[in-house]
C-alpha cells in the first residue's frame, strides 16, 4: 500500500513519462504545452462524457484557455469505423495532439486515432502479426497524454490498441512503438467514482494481464518481475477498492498495479485473452468481465502445464492452501467476492456459436503464448467449463 502522506508530485519516467498522485490532472495544460500542443482533442466515450472526471478535464482546459475539440463516439469495444470518425475529427478541428481520456476502450480509440492520422493503408495492416508493425509511416507523429479513470488494461502504458472489425467480427491488436503515449497521468482521484461491479471486472482485466504474463512459457525475467508485483498488489488493493470505492490508496495502488501489468504483459499473454478477445467480437461484451469470467476456469484447464509457476506464485503471495490449487482456489474465491458470475451464460453466451468463438481464438496472437498447446479440443473444453 502507498503512503498516502507522500505529496502528490511523484513522477517517474519507464516505459514513458508518468505523473502520478491525487490531483495531478491540474498537470494537464502544462504536459500538452511541454509537448508542443495548443490544441489538442480530447477523445473519450459517450457515457463518460457528461460525468464528474470528463467535465474536470475539460474545466482544466478551459481555466487554462487551451482550445481543443472533443470526440466522444467511442463504444465500449471500440471499431475501425469510430476510428475513422476520429480521425476525420482530429483533421477538420486542426488538432495537434490527442487526451486520451478514460477506460480501456477509450484509451485503445484514442491512440488508434493518434496513430492512422498520418497513415495511408488501412489500420487492419497493422494488426500484431510478423512485422507488420514496419508498415507505419512514422515520418509524422501525433503526441498522445493517456489519463485512465479506471485501474484495468493499463493502456496508457501500452504500445497497442485492441480495435474491433465489425465486418470481420474479429478484434485486433493493432501495434506500433509509436502508440506509446508520450505522457501519462495517473490521479486516482478520477477513479473514485467508479461503481463497484466496474472496479472489480477492471482489476480483474488487470490481475489476469499479470497472471497470465506469469505462466506463460515465454522468457522475460524483467517482466516476470512487474507481473509478480503487479499480482501482490492488486491481490490487497482490489478487495478494498471495491468494499470502499473512496479507498485513495487502494486506487493509487491500482492504477500503479494495472499499468505495471500492463507493461508486463510484453512477454505474452495465453488462453484467456484469446477467448475474452473472440467472445467479445462475437457478443459485443466486455472485456475485463470476460477476463474475469473466464480466468478461474482457463487456468485450472492450464495447470497441468503451468503447475511449477503457478505453485510458486502461491507460495510468494502467501495463499492459503498448497500448490497449483491454491491459485485456482484464489481466482474463484475473489471472484465471488467481487460479485462476479462463476459462467459465461448470464451474459448470453452458449453453445450455440462456440465453434465460431474457437475459431476465432486459434488465430488470435495471444494463443501462442498459452502454457498448454491452444488447439481446438482445448479452446472448446475451456468454454465449456466456462459455461458450468
Amino acid at each position: 500500500m502507498l503512503d498516502t502522506s507522500c505529496p502528490p508530485d511523484r513522477s517517474w519516467s519507464w516505459p514513458t513519462a508518468i505523473r502520478f498522485g491525487a490531483g495531478r490532472l491540474s498537470d494537464l495544460p502544462a504536459a500538452l504545452r511541454e509537448m508542443g500542443a495548443s490544441n489538442p482533442l480530447f477523445v473519450t466515450d459517450e457515457g463518460l462524457l457528461p460525468l464528474p472526471p470528463a467535465q474536470a478535464a475539460l474545466a482544466v482546459l478551459k481555466d487554462a484557455a487551451m482550445a481543443h475539440g472533443v470526440f466522444a463516439e467511442v463504444q465500449p469495444n471500440p471499431t475501425g469505423v469510430s476510428v475513422e470518425q476520429g480521425v476525420a475529427a482530429f483533421r477538420a478541428g486542426g488538432h495537434d495532439a490527442v487526451i486520451a481520456f478514460g477506460g480501456g476502450s477509450a484509451l485503445d480509440a484514442a491512440k488508434a486515432v493518434a496513430l492512422m492520422v498520418h497513415q495511408s493503408r488501412p489500420i487492419w495492416d497493422f494488426e500484431d502479426i510478423g512485422d507488420n508493425w514496419t508498415r507505419v509511416d512514422t515520418s509524422r507523429t501525433v503526441p498522445v497524454i493517456a489519463i485512465p479513470t479506471t485501474a484495468g488494461t493499463g493502456s496508457e502504458l501500452g504500445r497497442s490498441s485492441i480495435i474491433t472489425d465489425s465486418a470481420a467480427h474479429r478484434k485486433l491488436i493493432i501495434f506500433h512503438p509509436i502508440m506509446m503515449p508520450q505522457i501519462a497521468i495517473l490521479d486516482p482521484e478520477l477513479t473514485v467514482g467508479l461503481p463497484p461491479a466496474l472496479t472489480a471486472s477492471t482489476g480483474m482485466d488487470a490481475l489476469c494481464h499479470a497472471l497470465e504474463t506469469w505462466i506463460t512459457p515465454n522468457f522475460h525475467p524483467m517482466a516476470d518481475g512487474l507481473a509478480l508485483q503487479a499480482l501482490r498488489m492488486i491481490k490487497d488493493a482490489l478487495p478494498r477498492a471495491f468494499a470502499d470505492g473512496t479507498d485513495l490508496a487502494a486506487r493509487a495502488d491500482m492504477l500503479i498495479a494495472s499499468g505495471m501489468a500492463c507493461v508486463a504483459l510484453q512477454k505474452g499473454l495465453g488462453g484467456v485473452h484469446a477467448l475474452s478477445h473472440s467472445l467479445g467480437a462475437v457478443y459485443d461484451l466486455p472485456h475485463g468481465l470476460l477476463n474475469a469470467i473466464l480466468m478461474p476456469h482457463v487456468t485450472a484447464l492450464n495447470m497441468p502445464a503451468a503447475e511449477a509457476r503457478l505453485a510458486e506464485l502461491a507460495r510468494l503471495l502467501d495463499l492459503p492452501g498448497q500448490g497449483a490449487q491454491a491459485v485456482i482456489d484464489w481466482l474463484e474465491t475473489l471472484r465471488d467476492t467481487l460479485d462476479i458470475p462463476a459462467s459465461l451464460r448470464p451474459l448470453g453466451v452458449d453453445e450455440t456459436r462456440l465453434d465460431e468463438v474457437v475459431a476465432l481464438a486459434l488465430r488470435d496472437p495471444c494463443a501462442a503464448a498459452n502454457p498448454a498447446p491452444f488447439d481446438a479440443e482445448l479452446a472448446e473444453a475451456m468454454l465449456r467449463r466456462a459455461l458450468g
